[in-house]
């Protein structure tokens, strides 16, 4: 049997203009590739991660989930409140500053479509 792992995360957004400006910005560094699939939808990839900001295929607004959150694993603590100090300087809303969660490192934010996102180590 094999091991189900991610295949790629989409958040929705009501301005793609300025999504991918804080992707971008977010993701500065990170080694990503971008790739804009096309009008409605941009992707931030690698090998073994695939992130895309999408305009809703329905055509209706984008909406965060309650209760949905996408989690980003940036390797340590320094980097989590590097990250979350980007997200707020992009426009994002703390959401949870950073501190000890458990047994990871972790801050959360909103990106500019309330989107939750969690930074862990």
């Amino acid at each position: 049997m094999s091991k189900m792992k991610m295949n790629y995360f989409v958040v929705g957004t009501n301005n793609m203009a300025a999504a991918i400006r804080f992707y971008d910005g977010l993701f500065n560094g990170a080694g990503l590739s971008k790739m804009v699939a096309s009008d409605r939808m941009t992707y931030w990839l690698c090998d073994d991660f695939a992130f895309a900001v999408a305009l809703p295929f329905d055509g209706a607004p984008a909406t965060n989930g309650n209760g949905t959150m996408v989690g980003f694993a940036s390797g340590s603590a320094e980097e989590v409140k590097r990250l979350h100090q980007k997200a707020l300087e992009l426009g994002g809303v703390c959401a949870g500053a950073p501190c000890q969660k458990g047994p990871k490192y972790s801050a959360y934010v909103r990106d500019l479509d309330n989107n939750k996102i969690c930074l862990s180590d």
